[in-house]
């Protein structure tokens, strides 16, 4: 049996950290239907539309936890896509609630996420704040992995993360732009 490298977990995580903050992010915004957002918020009011997010992340947390090892490595990289479009889906609809617009450029977006994050963003979007992003989302994510590798228990500890996880960053970006909205 050959030993355990933890230099090429390293080196594989800083490679997935790097693809995600140069082309994922951008990918999953660019996907995202910010007239939807708009929508759903009017229809819905913005507490309604973050309970539906929340659900739609819990989903997909239950499915990759539910059966074990199995559906957890096929189902992670979904379960991490779906988290964060539910991610981003959120911090548009609170931005459109508290700015009255809907259509937002990928720089000032992703400046609003770092923000949520606590992670350090200047005027310019920088490669490393948007590997900052990266990294600080792969942590969250990647801490809760372990508790889905028992089945069903795993479905249900994946749905309830997932839920808490939406929940709180709505609960941080609401913060973020309300501090906001009184230092202008």
């Amino acid at each position: 049996m050959k030993p355990f490298k933890f230099k090429n977990i390293q080196a594989g995580l800083k490679q997935q950290i790097t693809n995600l903050s140069t082309r994922g992010f951008k990918q999953i915004f660019d996907h995202i239907d910010q007239l939807n957002i708009k929508k759903g918020v009017d229809t819905m009011g913005l507490d309604k539309f973050i309970d539906q997010c929340a659900y739609l992340a819990a989903g997909s947390g239950v499915i990759s936890g539910s059966g074990g090892m199995l559906t957890l490595a096929l189902g992670m990289p979904l379960d991490m896509a779906n988290l964060i479009t539910q991610q981003f889906r959120v911090t548009m609809a609170v931005m459109y609630y508290n700015l009255g617009s809907y259509n937002f450029g990928f720089d000032e977006f992703m400046s609003m996420v770092a923000t949520s994050l606590k992670v350090e963003a200047g005027l310019q979007l920088t490669k490393t704040m948007m590997e900052s992003v990266a990294e600080k989302l792969m942590l969250m994510l990647g801490t809760r992995t372990a508790e889905r590798l028992v089945p069903v228990v795993g479905g249900i500890i994946g749905g309830a993360t997932n839920y808490l996880f939406i929940k709180r960053v709505a609960a941080r970006v609401k913060e973020t732009q309300t501090l906001q909205k009184f230092a202008i």
